[in-house]
């Protein structure tokens, strides 16, 4: 209907094109608009067809084309376009997870847009909660059955529906009864519910300690031992098993999430000769209970499987120079990275990387890996098949390219085998036509008989992987079925069975995407298997190179010479993408105004300025932004930072703070140079 409106008017796809490229990233070249002119020669061809479709791949929105047609005085193409969205279901409120003290009552709130007389109902888990049918769900945490229960929202008009995510309400009881008074966590803080306790061991015992607390957005924990942090130790429980007397010192735990940090009190850990003492703080697992019946039989079995430990790789390429740009690659990759850490896994998850970056990012991802680790590799973005073999494209690869600018699966493959793992998973999200433009059979090698390999891609062989249009933060087809079912206690194989079944009842993909298995697994490997790790040393090390990839700058106050007080403040998106913000958190009586911005950023990041200082991390482009967005502070200011792997020296940049005083109209500014060292997976020198 729009072609019909805009392909022969005075106000149409050439004023469209005008208009829309006062937005410079949607300015078409005189060679676009010549190819779309171009289209009138052909039988069915449209020129406005053409433009909007250079315009998608430019990630358009539906809003900036409706402004777009709105200034250019086109009421009826306007009308067109409204009523087209407004059929649309958007939710533009997300429910959020909560952790919460026992006997509290939690809000979970979901708000959408659409056609009018749009009607909710929620979920819990897989049933109906009866009565929820509003916006606003009300639990009472002293009824729910269990202490972890998820929640889920779906939103109808007539036929059409859309389902909110998934929110996760976990209850803490709380071991101080009076801290949680009148405590209400839609963003008061973070409250630290159980401390941790001194205690006294013997040399061989196992340490244990926790530190429990609540918070929305839900809380993060580092434990610190004289005050210096411990490695992979980032769970509300620590547990140091067989401890010696380089154990003993004072531990405390910081607790912390987006917008707070609070520490808890810090005890001395004795360690010394004796007899053992029970000293955990840590409730016993479940365990079935042992038969009282001396004729009860005793069934021996062998012990159960498990993992030196957990590495998973997670690369996105959205940002191509020379090919069509993608969406999806950014949720995924960030709800993938959520669910495997439930798991345990060590997770490095990385954004629009060029082939020297993705051969340096598998590099450190082996450097990873030893005898016994599970080893997974996520890829989400172009890719083809040829003669059996997978080709990884990155963002600089040419029109024209061949396995020369590819990074070849089944090569990494061939050397996780060579660190003798104990499982092998590839999770392919790409296409797997065949390319045309190369007739290059790779001479990959014999790979070894190891009986742990598992291939779970997106689709078929010769066939593509497709991407749905239901928004800017919306899952890839396979992901959006993966998710489902990834906590489960599964044989890795059963489980992608199962998300192969999901993925054959979604409709518009029917005959045309698959997920395809492949596999030689010949024990029950699960993602949920235990970590033992074989050795201290042999830990330690991969705990060290991991958390290289993962140190965030920390925190600080910066002090003014007017005697303004600005927290800088520092988020971790992706390993490679980092959120800073700046807040005023104190000024003079005799200040009206202020705000703090972020300057002088380094030029090989390649950051948009128009993407940096502003008030919601949804206007810097963050995927997170809905579960951030009810509780932003207005005076906080957000700038993201893509490609940190790109840097060539420590980050610095400078902090402008602009104030005014009462009664005066200009404003006076102050500038402070910081520098914060090189953060995240920038450590690493993937250049």
């Amino acid at each position: 209907r729009l072609c019909e409106l805009l392909d022969n008017t005075g106000r149409g796809w050439r004023k469209l094109a005008e208009v829309a490229g006062a937005e410079k990233r949607f300015k078409c070249s005189a060679e676009e608009l010549e190819m779309c002119s171009l289209k009138v020669l052909e039988s069915h061809g449209s020129p406005t067809q053409c433009l909007l479709q250079l315009l998608a791949e430019r990630d358009c929105t539906l809003k900036y084309l409706l402004g777009c047609l709105d200034r250019m005085g086109h009421t009826q193409a306007c009308r067109v376009l409204s009523s087209a969205v407004q059929d649309m279901i958007r939710i533009t409120v997300q429910p959020e997870s909560q952790v919460v003290t026992e006997g509290m009552k939690v809000s979970l709130t979901c708000w959408a847009t659409g056609p009018p007389g749009l009607m909710y109902q929620w979920f819990c888990g897989k049933q109906e909660v009866p009565g929820a049918m509003t916006p606003e769900l009300v639990i009472d945490t002293a009824a729910l059955l269990s202490q972890h229960e998820w929640y889920i929202c779906r939103v109808s008009s007539g036929a059409a529906f859309t389902f909110s995510r998934w929110a996760h309400v976990q209850v803490e009881k709380n071991s101080s009864p009076s801290t949680a008074s009148g405590y209400c966590p839609s963003m008061v803080g973070l409250q630290i519910l159980q401390q941790p306790r001194p205690c006294r061991l013997a040399e061989g015992d196992t340490l244990a300690l926790e530190c429990r607390a609540i918070g929305n957005p839900p809380p993060q924990y580092q434990w610190f031992r004289n005050r210096r942090p411990m490695e992979g130790a980032q769970a509300p429980q620590l547990e140091v098993k067989l401890v010696t007397t380089a154990e003993r010192g004072s531990y405390s735990c910081r607790v912390f999430n987006l917008f707070h940090e609070v520490w808890s009190q810090e005890v001395d850990v004795e360690i010394g000769e004796g007899p053992p003492r029970q000293t955990s703080t840590v409730p016993p697992p479940h365990l079935p209970p042992v038969c009282p019946s001396p004729g009860c039989p005793i069934h021996l079995s062998l012990p159960p499987l498990a993992a030196t430990d957990k590495v998973a790789l997670l690369m996105g390429n959205m940002h191509y120079l020379h090919h069509k740009q993608l969406k999806a690659p950014m949720v995924d990759v960030h709800a993938l990275s959520a669910l495997l850490r439930q798991l345990n896994f060590k997770v490095v998850s990385l954004l629009d990387l060029c082939k020297a970056e993705m051969e340096m990012a598998v590099n450190e991802f082996l450097l990873l890996l030893d005898e016994g680790v599970y080893g997974l590799l996520y890829y989400a973005g172009h890719g083809y098949e040829n003669f059996g073999n997978s080709f990884m494209v990155p963002i600089d690869a040419p029109g024209a390219y061949t396995s020369a600018h590819c990074l070849c699966v089944q090569q990494v493959l061939q050397e996780m085998q060579q660190r003798r793992t104990g499982l092998n998973i590839f999770l392919l999200d790409m296409c797997r036509k065949r390319n045309l433009n190369d007739d290059t059979i790779p001479q990959v090698g014999a790979l070894q008989v190891t009986a742990n390999i598992v291939f779970g891609y997106a689709t078929c062989a010769d066939a593509e992987a497709y991407e749905l249009s239901q928004g800017e933060l919306s899952n890839g087809i396979f992901v959006t079925f993966l998710k489902r079912w990834l906590l489960q206690d599964e044989k890795i194989t059963v489980l992608l069975d199962k998300v192969a079944e999901d993925m054959g009842t979604l409709e518009i993909t029917r005959g045309r995407q698959a997920l395809e298995l492949r596999s030689n697994l010949s024990e029950r490997r699960a993602l949920t298997d235990p970590i033992r790790p074989p050795g201290r040393d042999e830990s330690s090390a991969r705990n060290l190179q991991w958390a290289k990839a993962h140190v965030l700058p920390e925190s600080r106050h910066l002090r003014f010479e007017c005697g303004v007080t600005v927290q800088l403040g520092f988020a971790a998106e992706f390993s490679n993408i980092m959120i800073i913000y700046t807040r005023v958190v104190a000024a003079p009586g005799d200040i009206s105004q202020c705000e703090a911005k972020i300057i002088d950023i380094p030029e090989e990041l390649n950051v948009d300025l128009k993407c940096t200082n502003k008030e919601s991390p949804e206007e810097v482009g963050s995927p997170l932004a809905p579960s951030w967005s009810l509780g932003c502070s207005s005076s906080c200011l957000y700038s993201r930072l893509c490609g940190l792997q790109k840097l060539r020296q420590e980050l610095a940049f400078t902090v402008c703070l602009q104030y005014r005083y009462h009664g005066m109209e200009d404003f006076v500014e102050e500038r402070r140079r910081v520098s914060v060292g090189k953060p995240l997976i920038a450590k690493l020198n993937l250049r």
